[in-house]
């Protein structure tokens, strides 16, 4: 009777396991619909790390003879972005091109009325009749003499819209600081030194970028607009 007893709550014990094992499975089963790479671990996908700053040196002069550009090396030394202004032909259009010639941006000039200043509208590729993701206006405002430039998303009559940068500095000095809406350092244009000190020339410098505040060649973009405006 002992044994008999023994046998009946070992098999209530075993068919318990079993439902619960097959209810953990069933879990899992859903579980795995929503999220493809879900493991019997249970462990929860590390967060995204942060993007480190991207250093940049960036050259003013096309790697193509007779022409006005750039030319931007990444902190490897390989070549990252390209802009060949063809003196000829160039309609006010300016493109950003990466290491193979592929267009990356499109910086177009837009003539306002009333004197204002000028704005510069910032496309995606080629394409410049589809909406500008930026435009970029010179600042005008005597009273706040730091201000080189106000970025809006879109396309913008001024400061109507709300700013998504602001730079700030001297970009005659290479020195110059690209701001996001809360203040925070999104790029910056420097001075760079070679060995033992000894500083290039306004010809060659640095753009240090903050890719979790803006994409990099957006902030190569507001340098070419530097360039342009000053």
């Amino acid at each position: 009777m002992y044994i008999q007893t023994q046998f009946v709550l070992a098999l209530i014990a075993f068919l318990g396991l079993k439902r619960r094992e097959k209810g953990r499975l069933e879990s899992f089963t859903r579980m795995t619909k929503v999220y493809p790479n879900a493991s019997f671990t249970g462990r929860v996908p590390p967060c995204k790390a942060e993007m480190e700053e991207e250093v940049m040196t960036v050259w003013k002069k096309s790697l193509i003879f007779n022409c006005n550009g750039f030319t931007v090396f990444d902190g490897k030394g390989d070549l990252v972005y390209r802009v060949d202004n063809y003196m000829e032909g160039n309609k006010g259009s300016i493109l950003l091109m990466d290491a193979n010639g592929k267009a990356l941006l499109t910086i177009r000039r837009k003539k306002t009325s009333l004197g204002l200043g000028d704005n510069w509208l910032v496309y995606e590729g080629e394409e410049t009749m589809a909406s500008p993701r930026l435009s970029v206006k010179k600042s005008l405002n005597i009273f706040n003499n730091k201000c080189l430039a106000y970025v809006t998303a879109g396309e913008s009559d001024g400061r109507s819209n709300e700013t998504m940068y602001e730079i700030e500095g001297s970009y005659s000095r290479r020195r110059c600081a690209v701001l996001d809406d809360r203040r925070r350092l999104a790029a910056e244009i420097k001075r760079k030194e070679g060995g033992r000190g000894v500083a290039f020339g306004t010809d060659i410098f640095r753009l240090v970028v903050q890719p979790n505040n803006i994409r990099t060649d957006f902030a190569m973009a507001l340098v070419i607009l530097l360039d342009q405006m000053f």
